[in-house]
């Protein structure tokens, strides 16, 4: 299985070679800003199976916390990946380029989420990270 995706101007292309672990819908406030919504929804890849496939010189990082940065494009702008330590652990499930292979099994920060969003699907709320899942 290969999922493709790309930024808005396509000078950035990448691949995931495995299923997405899972993906979920991220409503903290650094996602709704980079991504210009309500919500992010990411897919949280498999160690060691995403690749940038063209474009790498225009990839730029920006460092949200210590050792964790969002991969945008240079060009057009579009939020991509996010990286840990160096690593692409998660990409933006809206630079798939076609079906992802899976559907957003949760909310998460919901306890952050813009006031004028209203959850109104029946998906799992968290209000910061799922059990189990903090770093």
């Amino acid at each position: 299985m290969s999922i493709k995706g790309s930024c808005l101007c396509g000078a950035v292309t990448y691949e995931v070679t495995a299923p997405f672990q899972f993906l979920g819908n991220c409503h903290c406030s650094m996602c709704r800003k980079s991504n210009g919504a309500a919500f992010a929804t990411w897919g949280i890849l498999n160690p060691g199976t995403f690749q940038w496939t063209s474009g790498q010189d225009f990839v730029q990082s920006y460092e949200t916390s210590p050792g964790n940065a969002r991969c945008f494009c240079k060009r057009c702008g579009s939020t991509l990946a996010s990286a840990h330590s160096g690593v692409v652990g998660e990409v933006v499930v809206g630079t798939v380029d076609g079906d992802p292979g899976g559907r957003p099994r949760e909310h998460i920060f919901v306890g952050s989420k813009a006031p004028w969003y209203q959850i109104t699907d029946a998906l799992p709320q968290h209000e910061e990270w799922p059990p189990g899942f903090a770093p």
